[in-house]
C-alpha cells in the first residue's frame, strides 16, 4: 500500500498531564443531540473553528450516528460527509483529528486527507481490513466496547458483571490490534458508556475507571449529554451540560486520560479546577 498522509500525520499525542478534551464534531442529521448536529460543510467547518478556539485537544468527526436505534449508513454517504471536512480543517489546523468510524474504506481516506485517530465503536470488529488500515498508516486507535449494534444495543442489554466482561472484550480488541501491527503506544480504550449498557452498567463502569486503567493504555470516557444522566438528573439532552460536567469531573478524578465531550470550554475550565487543587498526578500517567 502507498501511504499519502498528509505530512506530520499522524501526529504524536501527548496523554499527558490534561486530561485530553476531545470535542465532538456529528456531520450527521440525525445525532442525538440536536445542537451537535453540522451535516454541512460549512457548519462542520465552523463548529471546528469554535471548538479549536475554545481549546480543544482533538476533534472528533463523525459521519454515521451511533445513537440507540441509529440506520447503518453506507460507505459512499460517511466518506461524502466526513472527507471534505477533515481537508477544510487542514487548511487552517494541525489539531489531533479523530475519525468516528467502522469503516476500514473510511479510514483510509481520513488517512490520507490528514486524520490521525480512528474511534472504532466496534473494535476492530465491524470490518476485517480495519485492523490493516490503521497499522499501516500508523494511526491511533480507540477500542471501544459496545454489546450489539446502534440499532438494537439498547434493547435489554444484560450482563452477569458489566465491568469484567468490559475488560476482558477490551483486552482480547487489544491483543487483536497488537497482532495486526498497531503500535502499544498508539492503542486507547473506551468502555463504551451508553453502549449496550443498562444505568446501573453506566455507573459501575465510571465507578472502575481505575480498574480500566490497569489494562496499561490511556482510557477515553464518551459520557457527555447522554441519557443515562436523564436518569439522574431528570433533564433533557439540552439541559445536560451541568450533569454532564459532573460526570467528566468524576472521570478525571478517577483518572480518565480523554473526556469526549460536546461542551468543550465548560469542560476545561472544570479541569483546570481539579488540576489546581488536586494535582496532576489526578489524571493517567502512562
Amino acid at each position: 500500500m502507498t501511504l499519502m498522509c498528509v505530512p506530520d500525520h499522524p501526529a504524536d499525542i501527548d496523554f499527558f498531564p490534561k486530561p485530553l478534551v476531545m470535542g465532538i464534531i456529528n456531520c450527521t442529521p440525525d445525532s442525538f443531540f440536536p445542537s451537535s448536529r453540522a451535516a454541512a460543510l460549512a457548519d462542520a467547518s465552523r463548529k471546528a473553528r469554535q471548538l479549536i478556539a475554545e481549546g480543544a485537544h482533538i476533534l472528533d468527526l463523525g459521519g454515521e450516528s451511533s445513537r440507540p436505534g441509529a440506520d447503518y449508513v453506507d460507505e459512499a454517504e460517511e466518506l461524502r460527509r466526513v472527507i471534505p471536512v477533515v481537508e477544510e480543517i487542514r487548511k487552517t489546523s494541525q489539531i489531533p483529528i479523530s475519525i468516528d468510524t467502522r469503516k476500514a474504506g473510511v479510514a483510509e481516506a481520513a488517512f490520507k486527507a490528514g486524520a490521525d485517530i480512528i474511534n472504532d465503536i466496534s473494535a476492530l470488529q465491524d470490518d476485517a481490513a480495519m485492523a490493516g488500515i490503521i497499522a499501516d498508516y500508523g494511526g491511533y486507535v480507540v477500542l471501544m466496547h459496545k454489546k450489539g449494534s446502534p440499532r438494537d444495543m439498547q434493547l435489554e442489554p444484560h450482563y452477569v458483571n458489566v465491568l469484567d466482561e468490559v475488560l476482558a472484550e477490551l483486552q482480547l480488541a487489544v491483543e487483536k490490534a497488537l497482532r495486526a501491527g498497531i503500535k502499544k503506544e498508539k492503542i486507547i480504550l473506551d468502555p463504551g458508556i451508553g453502549f449496550g449498557k443498562r444505568h446501573q452498567d453506566n455507573l459501575d463502569l465510571l465507578r472502575n475507571i481505575p480498574r480500566i486503567n490497569e489494562l496499561g493504555y490511556p482510557v477515553l470516557i464518551g459520557h457527555s449529554r447522554k441519557s443515562f444522566l436523564e436518569k439522574i438528573c431528570g433533564r433533557g439532552v439540552d439541559e445536560r451540560i451541568y450533569a454532564s460536567i459532573s460526570a467528566g469531573v468524576l472521570a478525571q478524578l478517577k483518572g480518565a486520560a480523554v473526556l469526549r465531550v460536546h461542551d468543550v470550554a465548560a469542560t476545561l475550565d472544570a479541569a483546570a479546577v481539579v488540576r489546581a487543587v488536586e494535582g496532576e498526578g489526578t489524571v493517567w500517567s502512562g
